[in-house]
């Protein structure tokens, strides 16, 4: 990734278009991810944990039982950027 900012409309639309499963909720990249139990759901979560960590970048994330719910943004840019759809691909690489 070159540089950090802010996407446009018509990047974030297409970007969200790339990306499988992901769509955008109250101004954030969104994703849920169900798995067969908890113990699945969390190891999901530790991995995705190594991403936040490696790109300096940490989602708003819950869990219950076998979901996880992922939601990205970039508050200092003020809204979905560049970062969020690098993280997000890098989750969709962890799960192929």
């Amino acid at each position: 990734m070159d540089e950090r900012r802010k996407l446009s409309s018509a990047e974030l639309t297409e970007a969200v278009r790339s990306l499988t499963g992901w769509s955008i909720a109250n101004g954030k990249l969104h994703r849920e991810f169900k798995f067969k139990d908890f113990k699945q759901a969390f190891g999901f979560m530790a991995s995705v944990a190594l991403i936040a960590e490696s790109l300096d970048h940490h989602p708003d994330w819950a869990n219950v039982y076998n979901k996880v719910i992922v939601e990205l943004s970039t508050h200092d840019l003020g809204g979905i950027s560049t970062l969020d759809v690098e993280f997000a691909r890098s989750v969709e690489k962890l799960l192929s």
